[in-house]
């Protein structure tokens, strides 16, 4: 209940943001906006990129400014559903992870901890670099595809919390992250595999 809440709050009362179900992690100033439906593995991703050095601005809101186009962290503790919490507890055993709530409406519920790191620096916003939209399958090879920037627009449109409320604010924000970003698709199962993906990324020069 706190962490609907939490996210309650934000939705109805942050409206200077474009705000985009999305979880968002940096790296030497450039950000990733992991954009993807519930169940993706969108948050287990999150989790290993943050256990791995990457900074957590969020792993459930992309809070993005319409005049200079940067993210603001929201750097609350990640959770975790049913078989992720395991799952990362067995990649980052250095992770804090606290209790499991049961039988709630998203099945079993735990938070891991934000790094201290992210918090310190809940201030600092960051330019988007890459918009993701990851998907998990079990088996499956890792890839990542470039993917169009049309679509790109249309799926985070379908993401966004308010774009429609925000109107044409809304949209040239849109087109200005995504018309500077790399626009991919990404399939992984093995989070090994992920983590080096992620650390292959080139950083844009706009960063």
């Amino acid at each position: 209940m706190f962490e609907w809440g939490l996210n309650w709050c934000i939705a109805n009362h942050c409206h200077q943001f474009l705000m985009i179900h999305a979880a968002v992690v940096e790296r030497d100033g450039c950000t990733a906006i992991l954009a993807a439906p519930p169940g993706s593995g969108k948050s287990t991703l999150c989790a290993a990129l943050v256990s791995r050095g990457w900074r957590l601005l969020s792993d459930e809101l992309a809070l993005i400014d319409p005049l200079d186009r940067l993210l603001t962290p929201v750097p609350r503790p990640i959770s975790l559903k049913n078989e992720s919490i395991d799952i990362i507890r067995r990649y980052d055993p250095s992770a804090v992870i606290g209790p499991v709530v049961r039988d709630t409406h998203k099945g079993t519920v735990s938070h891991m901890k934000a790094p201290a790191d992210s918090v310190r620096r809940s201030q600092e916003t960051a330019r988007p670099a890459w918009i993701v939209f990851p998907r998990f399958q079990p088996g499956a090879k890792v890839e990542l595809s470039p993917y169009s920037k049309a679509r790109t627009l249309v799926r985070l449109a379908e993401n966004a919390f308010n774009y429609t409320l925000l109107g044409e604010r809304g949209f040239e924000a849109l087109v200005g992250i995504v018309d500077k970003a790399e626009c991919y698709e990404f399939t992984y199962s093995k989070l090994d595999d992920a983590i080096s993906v992620f650390a292959d990324l080139k950083a844009l020069p706009a960063c």
